[in-house]
């Protein structure tokens, strides 16, 4: 899974919360992704621009 934090505060949610990116989808062209706070008790579904514009990349952990 890869991991994100948050550049500022969104929905609720403190700068540096770290969220697992769960899913993400794409119907007719517009993109949606599902997230959970890594102590796995908050989610947000949001668009690719929100995302985009409030998250940074941390790291994968997929298992090769």
């Amino acid at each position: 899974m890869k991991l994100f934090t948050l550049r500022t505060n969104f929905h609720g949610y403190k700068k540096g919360t770290e969220f697992y990116l769960i899913a993400e989808s794409e119907f007719i062209g517009v993109k949606e992704f599902v997230l959970r706070t890594s102590d796995l008790t908050g989610r947000v579904s949001i668009s690719e621009t929100e995302f985009n514009k409030n998250f940074i990349f941390i790291k994968d952990h997929s298992t090769n």
